[in-house]
């Protein structure tokens, strides 16, 4: 019994701590949208290793718990349901952009019994991203149709708009999720650092997040350049203005980072195959 009161209390309390820490990172935007949505410096991390480490139904629990604080954040400092145009639309935003979309991080720990700890866990964070992303977008083909966008293209446009940061805060989640599981065991009673047998091919690691940091960068970059021309004079979500997009410079940026990224990749794949020849090459006594 008091082994079963102290598990409790341990994993409250982790959830807490980790709530917290979540609110903190949620804070800290790269990127903040007009309409709402940003990207952040992987806020969502701290709640799917709860959820990786307790189980998907105590991950729902504490992704509501923050989604519940995130809305009384996003209430007192934006007033984020002013612009709601009747009870449907708030209740949109408060269901669909907050409690439901942050309750769906939990869903991160689905695979926590396979046996590949690393791969199990991103594959968790790519999926409650996803789920967060259908989240937003319905909030807001149900928030703008007919208030800032025709209602017939309310779908389509909302789909665009919460595409621009979702996207990149997936790779940025997926990225955080591949160090953290390389560097941490979850699966132990509190969370410890992961053997040494675990961590090996850091190196080839840090080259291959590099490629993909190169990229999401050079997207997060491409979606800024985009989306400013997608503001009408009104302040309204305008589609027509990508005709005024400078495709000259989105693509050098791209080009640059893909060639940047290759190299990285290319320099990865060598170290791996030396290392392997390495140690396959009997030693000189």
């Amino acid at each position: 019994m008091e082994k079963s009161k102290s598990s409790a209390a341990r994993k409250i309390t982790e959830s807490a701590v980790m709530i917290a820490l979540a609110t903190v990172l949620s804070l800290i935007k790269v990127v903040d949208l007009p309409y709402g949505g940003s990207i952040t410096l992987a806020s969502m991390l701290p709640v799917m290793i709860i959820a990786y480490r307790h189980g998907v139904v105590w991950g729902l629990f504490t992704g509501l718990t923050h989604g519940a604080i995130q809305l009384v954040i996003g209430i007192i400092s934006s007033s984020i349901l002013s612009y709601a145009t009747g009870p449907a639309a708030a209740a949109a935003i408060i269901i669909f952009d907050y409690l439901l979309a942050f309750a769906l991080i939990g869903i991160a720990g689905i695979f926590r019994g396979i046996k590949n700890e690393r791969a199990a866990f991103i594959a968790g964070t790519v999926i409650s991203c996803v789920l967060r992303y259908a989240c937003h977008v319905i909030s807001g083909a149900t928030v703008w149709a007919g208030l800032s966008v025709p209602d017939s293209a309310a779908l389509s446009y909302s789909i665009i708009y919460n595409a621009t940061y979702m996207i990149p805060e997936t790779l940025v989640m997926a990225i955080a999720a591949f160090y953290v599981a390389l560097a941490l065991d979850f699966r132990t009673p509190t969370i410890s650092a992961a053997k040494k047998s675990d961590r090996r091919g850091v190196g080839v690691g840090v080259k291959n997040t590099v490629c993909i940091g190169v990229l999401a960068a050079a997207v997060i970059f491409d979606i800024a350049l985009i989306f400013k021309n997608l503001q009408g004079e009104d302040g309204t979500f305008d589609v027509t203005g990508i005709s005024s997009v400078n495709w000259i410079l989105l693509a050098k940026i791209t080009g640059i980072a893909v060639v940047v990224a290759i190299a990285f990749a290319s320099a990865a794949h060598f170290n791996k195959l030396a290392a392997k020849i390495d140690e396959e090459t009997p030693k000189r006594k």
